[in-house]
């Protein structure tokens, strides 16, 4: 079992870091969690077939994690799959799934369709909404969910929050497991995810320095977990190896500070094995 970290940033442009995605492969499946801007370049970069990817897996309907969920499901069809792309993710995953194949990209797909044979015609997309539980079970693999917090605290409207559900994943094949925390703050779905985790591949958006101002603590406390709380976070839960990704963009010299210290901050809670994920990154499991 391999994970690739396709992309370690969020929804700012950023020329070091494509948005939100990590392939985790088993075998010779390639299972893919989030799409944000930049997957299928950052695929072909890593060498993975295009015509081999998938389930893929959604945490949340943020645009840095389903930006380039498209480019997924077109490119992957032209690049030669010739079986259903399944699709899992928070409900009105499907919504977004039909919006985009039967409205916004519909004559693409007929044009190519019906206008260059050789595609075989469109091959469809099997969507899934899910929410807390088991989600696949091959045999092989299985891939759990959790509810996670990313927002919650915010005051939005309740309306809003009847519709906002996050969700990290839990990988468990080979006799290991990898837990991807998705966007999220400290909170019982996550420890459940990490529980005994081998690899947790967790957001760390900021330094302890860097938590400074009324934006910034509220950021740290109810969207994104920084590195005052994920060392805890994972020494609480046994994790043996702790991944940190989705990184504030910087400047690079600026960058390489906030690194460093995020690695110190983290370290003082979590004796275990840090890895600051960068685009591309490989890691053995």
């Amino acid at each position: 079992m391999k994970i690739t970290l396709l992309g370690t940033g969020g929804p700012r442009p950023d020329p070091n870091r494509m948005a939100a995605a990590t392939l985790v492969t088993v075998g010779d499946d390639h299972l893919l969690f989030d799409a944000g801007r930049g997957v299928m370049v950052q695929l072909v970069r890593a060498g993975v077939p295009l015509d081999r990817i998938g389930p893929v897996f959604v945490t949340h309907h943020h645009f840095d994690h389903i930006g380039d969920l498209y480019d997924v499901m077109l490119n992957s069809w032209i690049a030669g799959r010739k079986v259903p792309l399944s699709i899992y993710g928070p409900p009105e995953t499907g919504r977004i799934v039909e919006a985009l194949t039967g409205r916004v990209y519909d004559k693409d797909i007929a044009w190519r369709s019906l206008g260059e044979p050789t595609f075989g015609g469109w091959k469809p997309i099997e969507v899934h909404d899910v929410v807390a539980g088991p989600v696949v079970d091959t045999g092989r693999w299985k891939v759990s969910a959790e509810v996670v917090r990313h927002g919650d605290g915010l005051g939005l409207p309740p309306a809003f929050l009847a519709r906002w559900t996050c969700l990290g994943y839990r990988l468990e094949a080979e006799g290991k497991v990898v837990a991807i925390s998705g966007d999220t703050v400290a909170c019982d779905g996550l420890d459940r995810l990490a529980t005994g985790a081998d690899v947790l591949v967790q957001v760390c958006f900021l330094a302890r320095s860097e938590i400074r101002g009324a934006h910034f603590e509220r950021l740290a406390e109810h969207t994104l977990a920084c590195a005052d709380t994920v060392g805890r976070i994972a020494a609480k839960a046994g994790v043996k190896t702790l991944v940190l990704t989705h990184h504030r963009p910087r400047l690079d010299e600026a960058d390489a500070r906030a690194r460093a210290e995020i690695a110190e901050d983290v370290a003082r809670d979590f004796s275990g094995r840090i890895v600051l994920a960068h685009d591309l990154m490989e890691i053995e499991v």
